[in-house]
């Protein structure tokens, strides 16, 4: 299905909920951090839409605004569909997709680790990629770099 389907499709079923938008050249559907759910359990469990696989979560921070942006498949009809989520940076949080694709368990720690994203509902959130005390997230703009850590000096 080409995108101009993918868009007209979600767009019907979900009015004034969802907007376009383009970064990178890549087209992607903004949605709004409420509708997650909705729109996620419904492009997976439509026949049409069948997107059975999550293969990325990515966290960005433009520096104004975090956003998670999170990359389907469906290999019953080899197409693919972006959706990103805008996040409030004081309290970037979102409910979790890993009780509907198994990906997102580790994608989603990943982005707790790095971003301090927090996914509702998510069996373990814990860091995977630093020390369980390492402090703060160092993909955010704002991160400072430690002077030390357990005394070893950068």
């Amino acid at each position: 299905m080409e995108f101009t389907q993918l868009w007209d499709k979600l767009n019907k079923r979900f009015p004034e909920r969802l907007t376009l938008a383009t970064e990178s050249g890549d087209k992607q559907i903004q949605v709004k951090v409420d509708d997650l759910i909705a729109v996620v359990d419904y492009i997976k469990n439509d026949s049409a839409l069948a997107f059975n696989f999550l293969r990325l979560i990515s966290a960005v921070d433009t520096g104004k605004e975090f956003s998670c942006v999170y990359h389907f498949y469906s290999y019953q009809h080899a197409h693919g569909l972006i959706l990103t989520v805008s996040l409030n940076r004081a309290n970037p949080t979102l409910p979790s997709l890993s009780s509907r694709y198994a990906t997102a368990d580790w994608l989603e720690r990943e982005c707790y680790d790095m971003m301090g994203f927090n996914f509702l509902e998510h069996p373990e959130l814990r860091r995977i990629l630093l020390p369980h005390d390492w402090d703060g997230y160092p993909l955010r703009k704002d991160y400072q770099q430690p002077a030390e850590y357990h005394g070893t000096k950068h």
